[in-house]
């Protein structure tokens, strides 16, 4: 199967594994994927999602499969199933209750760094490549992955990245706001994560995603989200742990 999730605890991995095609997806494969994330968002144990190659070290993804985009460059019915199918993974990706990482370990191209776009948090390793190459293909990226381009890196270094194709080196990409973290693991990360409160990390989550995607001041639902945080669980045990200088325990 070219694409699996595996658990690990409160960890669950969404592996790509395709390496004799460097990982390129399929119309199958985003199509199969909304399934693997609701899996891991809904299961109760999971806290964190990481996306990564199956092959260590391996190509994160190569973007889209060429041959078969050629195959079915003039089928309109297979052209539109697979935007919607690569629309909706990345809508639902981005948005996802649980948090999300991009371990990218080797080349992250087109689609594949659409997918890196749409995680929270995006680890790379020193040899790791940042690519988006529609331009030298006579394509156009999806506005939604746009946006979330443009609200990584801003406008300017955006445009620089899809006008040229150019890849850029793991240096490159955390100096311009594409990477957040250069490590050779995710999981000091990922320690972090699983240490703060599960609430926190879910209702900020959506609260940042309200703010990206144009919302700017408190209404009703935000105002009952910050209200309510102090008579939850969390909260409590929070408070209790700085105040006894102890660790929290937020379960789970």
């Amino acid at each position: 199967m070219s694409l699996r999730l595996e658990k690990y605890g409160s960890v669950a991995h969404l592996l790509i594994d395709r390496p004799e095609k460097r990982n390129a997806f399929t119309t199958a494969m985003w199509q199969a994927t909304p399934d693997l994330l609701a899996d891991a968002a809904d299961d109760p144990d999971v806290r964190v999602l990481v996306i990564r190659s199956a092959e260590a070290g391996g190509v994160f993804c190569a973007g889209a499969d060429i041959k078969e985009m050629l195959a079915n460059k003039d089928d309109a019915e297979w052209r539109a199933a697979n935007q919607t199918a690569i629309n909706r993974v990345q809508h639902e990706l981005a948005r996802l209750s649980v948090p999300t990482i991009a371990f990218v370990e080797g080349d992250c191209v087109g689609g594949g760094c659409g997918i890196a776009l749409a995680c929270d948090l995006r680890v790379a390793k020193a040899k790791a490549r940042f690519g988006i190459t529609p331009g030298k293909l006579g394509l156009v990226y999806p506005l939604h992955d746009v946006k979330l381009l443009v609200d990584l890196v801003g406008p300017g270094q955006a445009k620089r990245m899809l006008f040229t194709g150019e890849l850029l080196g793991a240096q490159e990409a955390a100096r311009i706001g594409l990477v957040e973290l250069l490590a050779d693991s995710p999981d000091a990360l990922i320690e972090q994560l699983l240490a703060a409160s599960p609430h926190s990390i879910r209702e900020i989550k959506r609260v940042v995603r309200r703010v990206l995607d144009g919302q700017s001041d408190d209404d009703v639902e935000t105002r009952a989200i910050f209200a309510e945080a102090f008579i939850r669980p969390d909260f409590h045990e929070g408070t209790a742990a700085f105040v006894e200088k102890r660790k929290p325990d937020f379960g789970g």
